[in-house]
């Protein structure tokens, strides 16, 4: 394996602890019984990859086999790549650094279209050509999986098989084909391509080929005899699957910082639009024994203070109310707090809002998606005005402060009374913000919708750019008011994600010509680089306009090879109820609906309210901690922050020390109010990079745990680089001091000295008037001499100094030893400085 010097980029970088690892319950091989190697790849940034949550599935999956493991590997930043490609360093994996090269399988998670040259960008930094037919042997295999892949033509010729629909039913099956391939030692890749092709939701690129009609439409024709469609495969029953119990806790602050726990899969509501709602089809409901158990074990393997339960529809889970008034019970002293990403309204009573809102509230988000009831029969969202206001108005009553609320322009059928519809009901919301105390604020989202492939809507056209943006223009004119916040989607960003949506293979040359033109984040604004993509399109003579015209029925798609279960013909004909202004009724609470997902044998629906429970709750919960009688113990904790530590900022800090605690039994106290809060106080915060002997934060915990035992209890739940040196008890309004004199060691980088003749300037001048820029007071004038009290130069490289901080400022080593010896930032980014503890020096 190549020793990559990682380390001396990480200061060169923003958000560092992006790369570093050693996360808690990250998980590390390295012996020699490991014979198969999986690189687990998320095309976007490590704070968005690890807020997903099929990727630590996966992660667990694969990692449970004695003979293989799983290492993560995120989108670097525009930062980070640039430097490794400049310095020739491979893209590496998280846990061991190795280069993404040297692995087996190479398994990217495809969630998002505009992720696409993401994947491209990491295949060039770890030095994999893009193409599948141009990988030799000594290559991994790459793979992939996630909703995308049921269109996997954009972006097929660049995978050697693809997974259709639920991973944990298919990559066990492919791994046990990969170690058979191996021990076989043919080494022909097509031979194991075969193996896969016969595993139920495989595609292998390789055995089709694209051809297109007179219309430029592509048809999909198979190549080996057999394997004509690609079925997607399904778990059949969530308890029999395998969850995470020991997630790994992400360092920095991922998109979604909790505890994530998916209570059902799939959706019976059948929304026209919604990709998600026909592709993972039937539910299956986890039971209420099973969650129970996941989340006392995963509470304590993490620490976490917040839960979100996970679903397409979190508010049709059949047995919400006991779920969450065993929740409430179990952990309302713990001031656990519980989310629900997106509440449909009608489906939560006031009953189920109050045991939300007596855990912790969090936000409130319900998507009507239309403005006019018109519309949303439509698109077979069958939620009256009514119930948006009721369940709106509930939530403000009880004490919820922002309801988020999310709507789409450019739905088939949407008028000019549609869009004026989306206004007036935000109007209506407004009135019911509470008077006379804070709060009551709404977030209106607004975006383009998409006509993606299997759904109702996959012949529909989408809206152009122009129109779009007018329609939101003329939206944000009339979404206003006081506390009332209006967002919108790019709709250019929207255009190119529906071309890759329903694209084909022409797309591919487009997206590597895109990727050579400096094009990646696509999703994130201010990387999105138009002009850029508008010549890849150009110079490949495709017209991405083509892909987003509306399309006959009887048309060939170019995902006709990939069957969801959802048959053709229930599309079409929700298609056509549609325009008629039909509805469907969810089929939980009528007849089968007649998709063509279920057999009712293997495949069916499972619903938690089918199966035994022993889940008991109290009637009462206890009082949270916060109103509990003592005793209470306020402690000083002394901690010291070394090695790879240094690359964490203050908020990391807290967090890790915040979870470390929960984990290890000690308890914090939390103030009152409507947020509860830890009563927690940390000191000065150090600036990302600075290493500590002793630092001290003072806290308040609920339990009898003595101090003396509390670091050595802690220090087994930290990372490495940081360990708590003392917990001693604190007077209670002892709090941390201002930053005063202190002590620093600065190593400068290897091949970089101190000049002796600015050293011997310096001590002898009697002062050294010097200009630093803040952010608060502006330029601020000081005395270098007034403020270095001693300094020593303990080698050529290394120099010792006590500073003392000058009134109404804060100054840093860093700054003040450049300014001394004139040092570019290329040498001080990559200086060590440590702060001596107080008694050195």
């Amino acid at each position: 394996m190549a020793d990559l010097k990682i380390d001396p980029l990480l200061s060169l970088v923003e958000k560092p602890s992006r790369y570093m690892g050693g996360e808690i319950n990250a998980i590390v091989k390295t012996g020699v019984d490991v014979r198969l190697r999986m690189a687990l790849a998320f095309p976007d940034t490590y704070e968005i990859g690890m807020s997903h949550f099929g990727m630590q599935i996966l992660y667990d999956l694969v990692n449970a086999r004695p003979e293989a493991c799983a290492e993560r590997v995120f989108a670097p930043g525009i930062d980070m790549a640039e430097l490794l490609k400049s310095r020739q360093i491979p893209l590496f994996s998280l846990e061991t650094r190795r280069p993404l090269g040297e692995f087996d399988i190479f398994g990217f998670s495809l969630l998002y279209e505009l992720n696409y040259t993401n994947v491209l960008m990491m295949l060039d930094l770890a030095g994999i050509p893009f193409y599948a037919d141009q990988r030799g042997s000594s290559h991994p295999l790459v793979i992939a999986g996630g909703p995308c892949t049921v269109n996997p033509e954009p972006v097929a010729l660049f995978f050697d098989a693809m997974v259709v629909g639920d991973g944990e039913v298919v990559l066990p099956a492919m791994l046990d084909a990969w170690s058979e391939w191996k021990e076989s030692g043919s080494g022909d890749k097509t031979k194991l391509l075969k193996a896969w092709a016969a595993i139920e939701g495989v595609y292998v690129p390789a055995f089709f080929a694209a051809a297109f009609d007179v219309c430029g439409r592509q048809q999909t024709r198979p190549l080996l005899p057999g394997y004509d469609k690609v079925r997607r495969a399904v778990a059949p029953d969530l308890d029999l699957m395998g969850f995470p119990e020991n997630p790994v806790i992400p360092f920095g602050r991922p998109v979604h910082d909790r505890l994530r726990l998916e209570i059902a899969r799939g959706c019976s509501r059948g929304c026209r639009f919604c990709q998600a709602g026909m592709i993972y089809r039937p539910v299956r409901e986890r039971s209420l024994d099973t969650l129970a158990g996941l989340v006392e074990k995963s509470l304590g393997s993490t620490g976490y203070e917040d839960l979100s339960l996970l679903s397409l529809s979190t508010g049709d889970y059949s047995c919400l109310t006991p779920l969450m008034k065993h929740l409430a019970a179990q952990y309302r002293r713990r001031h656990l707090a519980i989310s629900i990403p997106s509440f449909r309204a009608g489906t939560l009573n006031p009953e189920m809002m109050e045991l939300i809102r007596s855990v912790r509230k969090t936000g409130f988000t319900i998507a009507p998606e239309a403005g006019s009831p018109r519309l949303r029969s439509v698109i077979n969202k069958n939620i009256s005005e009514d119930e948006i206001i009721e369940t709106v108005s509930t939530a403000f009553d009880l004490g919820w402060q922002l309801v988020k609320l999310y709507f789409m322009i450019g739905l088939p059928t949407e008028s000019d009374a549609d869009i004026e519809a989306i206004a007036e009901l935000v109007r209506r919301l407004h009135k019911l913000r509470p008077k006379g105390r804070r709060g009551g604020n709404i977030n209106v989202s607004v975006a383009t919708f998409i006509p993606k492939p299997h759904v109702p809507f996959q012949w529909a056209g989408q809206l152009d750019a122009a129109t779009a943006r007018d329609r939101m223009q003329y939206l944000r004119r009339r979404v206003k008011g006081r506390g009332v916040e209006f967002k919108w989607q790019d709709p250019e960003t929207s255009r190119l994600e529906g071309v890759f949506a329903r694209g084909d293979r022409r797309l591919a040359p487009v997206l590597a010509a895109a990727y050579q033109r400096g094009c990646r984040f696509d999703g994130w604004t201010d990387s999105f680089d138009k002009p850029a993509w508008d010549e890849a399109f150009t110079a490949q003579g495709v017209d991405p306009e083509f892909y987003l015209q509306a399309v006959a029925l009887d048309a060939p798609l170019p995902w006709d090879h990939i069957d969801t279960g959802v048959s053709r013909d229930f599309l079409a004909a929700e298609y056509q109820k549609a325009l008629d202004v039909a509805p469907t009724p969810d089929c939980r609470s009528g007849d089968c609906q007649g998709c063509g997902v279920c057999d009712f044998k293997t495949c069916r629906p499972i619903e938690a309210v089918e199966k035994k429970s022993d889940v008991s709750a109290p009637e009462a919960p206890g009082p949270p901690l916060a109103d509990a009688e003592g005793p209470f113990h306020r402690v000083r904790m002394v901690y010291s922050k070394l090695g790879p530590a240094r690359f964490f900022g203050q908020l990391e800090l807290v967090s890790i020390f915040l979870r470390a605690l929960r984990r290890a039994g000690v308890e914090p106290a939390y103030s009152a109010g409507f947020h509860p809060k830890p009563k927690v106080a940390f000191g000065d915060a150090l600036p990302v990079g600075m290493e500590s002997e002793e630092e001290c934060f003072f806290m308040t915990i609920a339990t009898s745990f003595p101090p003396e035992q509390i670091s050595e209890s802690i220090n087994v739940h930290l990372p490495e680089g940081l360990r708590l040196v003392g917990c001693s008890p604190a007077q209670t309004r002892e709090v941390p001091n201002r930053p005063g004199p202190a002590v620093y060691q600065v190593t400068l980088p290897s091949g970089s000295r101190f000049d002796h003749q600015a050293f011997e300037a310096f001590m002898e001048a009697p002062a050294i008037e010097v200009v630093f820029s803040t952010r608060k007071k502006g330029d601020q004038q000081v005395d270098l001499k007034a403020v270095v009290t001693e300094c020593f130069r303990l080698r050529p490289d290394r120099l010792q100094l006590r500073m003392v901080q000058p009134s109404g400022l804060t100054l840093r080593p860093g700054p003040v030893v450049a300014s001394i010896f004139s040092l570019p930032d290329s040498v001080m980014h990559q200086a060590r400085v440590l702060k001596l503890a107080e008694h050195a020096g």
